[in-house]
């Protein structure tokens, strides 16, 4: 007698189906979720909810009480914009937020591919070169804005050198050099970062674009111009956003500098958050500039973003 065909169970191809749907929502590889999951509840509990909090907490009055006292927060709308927005401090730190962007994000830029286009050319001491242009970036910035200190006050070394050519007040009690000087200081601590990055851009150019460009009879400029440049347009792009963030998050730098000062020559957004929200107990103004700052650094990212990267062709 033959064997009886196997009994089919309707529900048997549920458990294929649902391993079907399983895959889909985890992908061909579940383990690179299970890997990737730390990071990024990390990034949910110490980025997200804070700023979806921050945004709350910009448009309720809202001030910090002892812990378990509860009180009400009542809604207000855009009155705390509306007093961010008409405050002569805030429009004074995103002046100086603006005169620190123009000078820092061209610098970089300029100064980053310059060097990085050195360091790709260089045979000898290329490894010498890249760390000496790295070891500012890794170092603290308290040890290396002492340095600072002690060359640009009253009686440092650059005044020393200026003699009667020093500015007078000193460079740190300037209105008009203090923020370019904090500018400057960012530019140089960051730059070996921003170099090595277009270092890495440079080495993926091919050599035959260069050896046709010159046999073309392009001089060096023009190989620069027409094959360099838009080899690096990515990078470019990824440096200028980088240093747009950087030049929105300046803190530490003011802050250990100057204070703020002189007069809120040097007073920056995020500087001027932590002294209205921790100093001076008024957390919802701190977050509506916080909204602010947010919103001005999209823009000018985006704008920054078609500059940059052009149209496709």
């Amino acid at each position: 007698m033959g064997s009886a065909a196997p009994a089919h169970h309707p529900g048997s191809a549920h458990p294929r189906r649902s391993g079907g749907a399983l895959r889909r929502w985890l992908g061909e590889n579940p383990l690179g979720i299970l890997l990737s999951a730390p990071y990024a509840i990390f990034v949910i509990v110490v980025f997200l909810i804070p700023f979806g909090f921050g945004v709350w907490m910009s448009f309720h009055d809202f001030y910090f009480t002892a812990p378990g006292v509860e009180v009400p927060h009542p809604f207000v709308g855009f009155d705390n914009f509306a007093t961010v927005i008409n405050d002569p401090a805030v429009q004074q730190a995103f002046g100086n937020l603006l005169i620190f962007l123009v000078i820092n994000v061209p610098l970089t830029v300029v100064l980053g591919l310059l060097l990085a286009s050195g360091l790709d050319a260089a045979v000898q001491w290329r490894g010498f070169f890249r760390i000496s242009y790295y070891v500012p970036y890794i170092t603290a910035s308290v040890a290396t804005l002492a340095v600072w200190i002690f060359l640009f006050n009253s009686n440092g070394v650059v005044n020393s050198l200026l003699g009667p050519l020093a500015p007078e007040p000193s460079w740190l009690a300037n209105p008009t050099l203090i923020m370019p000087l904090i500018a400057l200081y960012v530019t140089w601590k960051n730059l070996g970062f921003y170099i090595l990055l277009y270092l890495a851009a440079l080495q993926n150019v091919p050599s035959e674009l260069h050896e046709a460009a010159q046999l073309d009879g392009a001089g060096r400029w023009q190989r620069f111009r027409s094959v360099t440049l838009p080899a690096v347009r990515p990078v470019t792009s990824l440096v200028v956003l980088l240093s747009i963030i950087t030049t929105a998050q300046i803190f530490t730098e003011p802050y250990l500098l100057t204070g703020g000062g002189p007069n809120g020559a040097s007073m920056t957004p995020a500087l001027l958050m932590y002294q209205l929200g921790i100093q001076q107990g008024k957390p919802d103004i701190a977050a509506a500039i916080g909204m602010i700052l947010v919103i001005a650094v999209l823009i000018v990212s985006l704008i920054s973003r078609r500059i940059t990267e052009g149209k496709d062709r």
